[in-house]
Order: C-alpha cells, then structure tokens, then sequence
C-alpha cells in the first residue's frame, strides 16, 4: 500500500466505541456484477457500526452471491431486475432500513475504512457526504489519464453551471440521510447516477460537504465503466438538471427553519 493511502487510513481512523453512542442505523449498499474476486477486499472491512449491508446482484455469471454470503452471512441480497449502476442503487434504496444510506462499489476502489468518517460528517450536521479524490488527503491509484481529464471537464462544467464547489463529480463514493431520497428521485439507470445524486441533492438544497476518499486500484476483473459513452451521459444529464427544478425537501425545510 503506498504511502497516500496509508496517510488516508491515519487520517480516518474515528474513535469508533464514541461514535457509535450518537449516530442511528446505517445501511451500506454494494452494487456488484461479476465480482467475486474483489469482494474479500470490501465486505470483511466494512466497520462494525454498520447494522446492514445490501448487496444488489446485476445478473452475475460468477460466484458474487455465494461468496458475498460466505463472507459475510448477515448480507442482504437483492436481485436486480434492471441493469446499470443507477438502476442498482434505486433498488438497493428501496431495501434499506437504516437513516444512513452509505454507497461503496463491489471492486474494492472504494475503501469501506473511510467509511467512518462519512458517517461523522452527517452526524456533524450535513445532509450529504460526497467522497473527493482532489481534496488534501485524497488521491487515486485507479485513474487513467482520460478518466481524469473527462471528470475534470465534467466538474468544473457542473461548478459553473450550478454555482456549486464540486471538485468530484464523477466519483460513487457517497454518504446520506435516507430522508433526502424524497428529493432525489432515481431516474437514470448508468453511472450518470453518481453525478445526478450530487446535483439532485444541491438543487434540494441539503447541506453537502466533501470528504477526502483514496481510490484502491480494481484487483479482479474489468471496470464496467466505457469513459467516452458514460462520460457522454453524464454531461448530457448535468446539462439536463441544470435546466429542471427540485423543491427543497420538508426534512430540509424544517431544519434551515430552526
């Protein structure tokens, strides 16, 4: 492990016994297609102040299921009927029970060790906790050179468009009360659903704050992520919210009131 990702892990490491005493149920969901290599490098390292984790199948031909369930015998599975990450997640939505809603991916680029610090940002007093490579003590092992010229385009598009500090667009990993799903309606079924909770959840007005997050390298298998069509999407679809309009929530209405 290099060196920025150990500074990462110093730097999240939450005294975990004292934040468990003032936080509610939290509920990770893990989309997964075809990843039973990586996912001992994600289940067996998600905190123990976690309370349930939903695994969404996407019509995995391997063993996800099976190892998922020997991994971790507590697991939800829910099998997706649609295909797509955004499809994923509005089912994985649906099945949780907790008041914290935290996304990690399946590949193991999302460090379930950060987790806790996602978790106390909304415990702070944010609605929303966007994971940023860019932000001092963030970084990435995985990025390509198009990958990150593409979200750079993408960021700063969204921050003019929007009026918004968005140093990460394009990155899953996310953190949220459950309550600002009644302002965010999941419409899309690909990896535009990364930019569109974010930009969903400023057009709602929820209080968001960035958190510094270490992309891991994919260990097993190939991304799902074709960078010049989802990329494409994802701009059509920034460009597209910045012209429609979401109502603050009540949740959110009645916090700003007090």
């Amino acid at each position: 492990m290099k060196e920025s990702s150990v500074a990462s892990h110093v730097n999240v490491a939450i005294n975990v016994a004292t934040i468990e005493q003032h936080y509610p149920k939290i509920s990770v969901v893990v989309p997964a297609r075809n990843e039973s290599g990586n996912l001992v490098h994600v289940l067996p390292h998600i905190p123990s102040i976690v309370g349930e984790v939903i695994l969404v199948d996407g019509h995995s031909t391997d063993n996800t299921i099976a190892t998922a369930e020997q991994l971790l015998p507590t697991i939800k599975i829910v099998k997706q009927a649609g295909m797509g990450k955004g499809d994923a997640l509005r089912q994985g939505f649906a099945a949780c029970s907790g008041d914290i809603i935290v996304i990690l991916d399946a590949d193991g680029s999302t460090d379930p060790r950060e987790l806790p610090q996602f978790v106390e940002a909304l415990v702070n007093g944010n609605d929303f906790a966007k994971g940023s490579r860019f932000m001092k003590g963030g970084g990435s092992q995985d990025h390509t050179l198009l990958r990150y010229c593409g979200n750079c385009v993408l960021s700063q598009v969204a921050k003019i468009l929007f009026r918004a500090q968005f140093s990460d667009i394009c990155y899953g990993y996310a953190a949220f009360w459950k309550y600002c799903l009644d302002s965010i309606d999941i419409d899309c079924d690909g990896f535009e659903v990364e930019a569109l909770l974010i930009t969903r959840a400023h057009k709602a007005g929820f209080k968001i704050v960035e958190v510094p997050s270490f992309e891991q390298p994919r260990m097993y298998g190939v991304s799902k992520l074709h960078s010049f069509r989802d990329g494409w999407r994802m701009l059509k679809m920034i460009v597209k919210e910045r012209r429609t309009n979401v109502q603050p929530s009540a949740q959110r209405q009645h916090l700003l009131a007090r």
